[in-house]
């Protein structure tokens, strides 16, 4: 049995192995797929290699990877498994088959409903969801299975037992490996967006302010020359257009400036109000032209030093994103402000267009940008400016309706 078990374990922690040595650093969708293919082999070779005990009854963790892909993946991950366990448990036959099929059914529907709650938590919180749906799930089994025995033995009930104690060691080694797999993905994620923020402030400081004066008496010049009188239609045309590069030009060295390091003149200890309420009083002219009405609650009495320019800019640019996402179809543009166990926690949220995975996954790169003539300064300089506060960025959205920036600053 012990040999059987630690098999069973080796085969559940294949897909984690997999995942670590070659789709750590990049797990698309593709590979997504086959993670759950390499999934459902797994849950095959358990079935393959049960359990056989002394009173002649036979289990396996098959359970295990199709409780993790429910609470991780939801539905869509969990489907496939779903349909691999009951065909193989047909194809093996025997006693059993109709119990096995309600009873995975009932977690196929049941499970996955846990799984946005489930993915919302903080890695350690997942680890004891993850145990607790196990431990509940592994009981449920055993009711039923109680209900085709008339009498229920002391071997019933030791077996109970070891079926627990075995699922939640086996559950928690797992889950502990793939939280310590997000963790370091997480850091490292963390760390190289560290780098570029602190590359992109050195570089800015040091030739921002060089590029801009050349760029201002170049403006000024062309501004003479378009006043003039004996230029052609065609020249002043070619003029406006000089111009018009001039501003986006200054644009952009104006976003560059935006990540040299805090200023002391700026420096201020306060709960973000003021910061909020600036910047929802000039953007409201903005709103109302794309037909977006903006709501802010406002329930924080904690505070926190920060650069209040670069914070007011920080919020201008979440504004406005928000705003631009919705201004084909309109609509509300919510902004919530609360405390929670010592965090200040911003939640800025539209109805807009939404983004993709992959969206999400480039946001504050620079130079990457969802609009078309973005130059991705604008995010880069929100990542930047919560950095330096010590926050971090949670961002869901999903195509078509909408994303929600969620920030939480610790105090």
């Amino acid at each position: 049995m012990i040999e059987t078990l630690l098999l069973n374990v080796l085969f559940l922690l294949f897909p984690v192995l997999i995942a670590v040595i070659f789709f750590e650093n990049r797990l698309t969708k593709s590979n997504e797929y086959i993670l759950i293919s390499i999934s459902s082999v797994v849950l095959i070779f358990c079935m393959a290699f049960p359990f056989t005990l002394e009173t002649g009854f036979i289990f396996d963790l098959r359970y295990i990877p199709f409780i993790i892909a429910a609470l991780f993946g939801g539905y869509k991950m969990v489907l496939p498994l779903y349909l691999v366990l009951n065909s193989y448990r047909f194809f093996i036959g025997g006693e059993g088959i109709y119990h096995s099929l309600i009873f995975s059914t009932v977690i196929f529907i049941v499970v996955p409903l846990l799984s946005r709650r489930f993915i919302q938590q903080n890695g350690k919180s997942r680890m004891i969801y993850a145990v607790v749906v196990t431990f509940l799930v592994t009981v449920f089994y055993f009711i039923t299975l109680g209900f085709h025995y008339p009498n229920l033995t002391s071997e019933f009930w030791t077996l109970t037992v070891y079926a627990l104690v075995i699922h939640i060691i086996v559950v928690s080694i797992i889950m502990s490996l793939i939280e310590k797999v997000i963790f370091n993905v997480k850091t490292r994620e963390l760390y190289f967006r560290s780098e570029r923020l602190k590359d992109i402030g050195d570089l800015s400081a040091s030739i921002a302010h060089e590029i801009r004066n050349p760029l201002t008496v170049t403006n000024g010049f062309l501004q003479l020359l378009k006043g003039s009188k004996t230029i052609t239609a065609d020249e002043k045309g070619y003029i406006e257009f000089s111009l018009k590069e001039l501003e986006r030009a200054e644009k952009i060295v104006s976003d560059f400036l935006t990540f040299s390091k805090p200023q002391s003149a700026h420096m201020v200890y306060a709960s973000f109000k003021d910061e909020i309420t600036y910047v929802e009083n000039i953007m409201k002219p903005y709103a109302k032209m794309n037909q977006v009405d903006i709501q802010v609650h406002f329930t924080n009495s904690l505070k926190k030093k920060y650069d209040e320019n670069q914070m007011q800019q920080c919020f201008i640019n979440l504004f406005k994103n928000g705003i631009e996402a919705m201004k084909d179809t309109g609509g509300t543009l919510s902004i919530d402000v609360v405390e929670h166990k010592n965090n200040i926690i911003i939640k800025i949220k539209d109805r807009g267009v939404g983004m993709s995975c992959e969206e999400i996954a480039q946001l504050g790169k620079p130079y990457y940008s969802t609009k078309k003539e973005g130059t991705g300064l604008g995010m880069l300089m929100v990542y930047s400016t919560i950095c330096n506060v010590k926050g971090t960025i949670d961002v869901e959205s999903k195509v078509g309706k909408g994303t929600t920036f969620l920030i939480t600053i610790p105090v």
